[in-house]
């Protein structure tokens, strides 16, 4: 409790957080199903689509916190009540989780909702990093569902990367990429259909677990790809990259109905017949963002092709910061 007559000077904390595009191999970083494949790894790149959080001390013991892109505020007198909170749940649980009181948190994104370009791994990283500097895997259990260990380090680390996946642990590998060469390639848009990634991994990861055995031949497949998109980056071999992108999609379309839908195949066959060379939704599927590589006299051709097909265009580059403070 604050004590009565002291002055309490107004502390004001900003911090944001990159979101990202997962190239390829996603899903396979959901422990355990890395440990079955070896030389697993995804691909991905952080994007200027940023999270936000700002923490600002208040007069009383309170926890605040205000969601600007839901317009949602949830307010407690203790943290301890806010552990059971079902709205804006992983918010409430990350106040709880560092004891916060006398706090105002604030929070924006700059990706749309259900995207499937990590805007909550993003959003976790900006909110812990705004808490741990206020008082120096809890998203897995605000959503409730398995989340994989490649959508933190693009938050936090920016720029372009592969993370391998072994049992002695989990790497992130910067690659050397030209961003402004990868910029002037890459095409992303939200296909205005929301994705729930925690059910078609989880769905699957059943599966896998349970011995499907085309749904390990799927995941070989896609470790190869990875292995593919990750050489084709580095080499600068852009038509590489546009076919490692295709192979990883095709597969992953194979391993559960939902993964697409009649709007992203539409959306991915009018993109292609514009000249893309590769396509793929972000992150687990079955709707949110889709992004698409092609070569550059060929980008406004894509975009307008996805413009056409009802896909609003979400204008991103490269992003080689990662979690900053202000």
């Amino acid at each position: 409790m604050r004590t009565a007559g002291l002055y309490n000077p107004v502390v004001r904390i900003v911090t944001s957080a990159p979101t990202r595009i997962d190239f390829a191999g996603g899903t396979l970083d959901i422990w355990p199903l890395y440990l079955f494949h070896p030389g697993a790894q995804t691909v991905n790149a952080a994007i200027s689509l940023r999270a936000r959080a700002a923490v600002e001390t208040r007069s009383d013991d309170r926890v605040v916190i205000h969601s600007l892109d839901t317009g949602a505020t949830v307010e407690a007198d203790h943290w301890q009540k806010l552990r059971d909170s079902r709205q804006l749940r992983l918010l409430a649980l990350l106040c709880h989780f560092f004891e916060a009181r006398g706090i105002t948190l604030t929070t924006s994104s700059e990706s749309p909702a259900g995207a499937g370009i990590a805007g909550s791994s993003a959003l976790n990283v900006a909110v812990c990093a705004a808490l741990a500097e206020w008082n120096r895997t809890v998203e897995a259990q605000a959503i409730a569902v398995p989340t994989g260990v490649q959508d933190y380090r693009p938050a936090l680390f920016g720029g372009v990367a592969a993370v391998e996946l072994d049992v002695d642990g989990v790497r992130r590998v910067p690659l050397e990429v030209d961003p402004a060469e990868l910029d002037r390639r890459l095409v992303l848009c939200y296909t205005g259909e929301p994705r729930n990634s925690g059910t078609n991994n989880w769905e699957i990861m059943k599966k896998h677990i349970d011995g499907d055995r085309h749904v390990v031949d799927c995941f070989d497949r896609i470790r190869d790809a990875a292995a593919a998109m990750r050489d084709g980056l580095t080499r600068a071999d852009w038509a590489a990259v546009g076919r490692a992108m295709a192979d990883e999609w095709d597969t992953r379309k194979r391993l559960a109905p939902g993964v697409s839908t009649p709007v992203i195949d539409q959306l991915i066959d009018q993109a292609t017949r514009a000249g893309a060379d590769g396509a793929k939704v972000c992150g687990a599927g079955g709707g949110g963002c889709l992004v698409c590589i092609g070569p550059p006299e060929r980008r406004d051709a894509i975009r307008a092709s996805l413009t056409a097909g009802g896909a609003r265009l979400l204008d991103v580059r490269i992003e080689q910061h990662g979690l900053t403070r202000g």
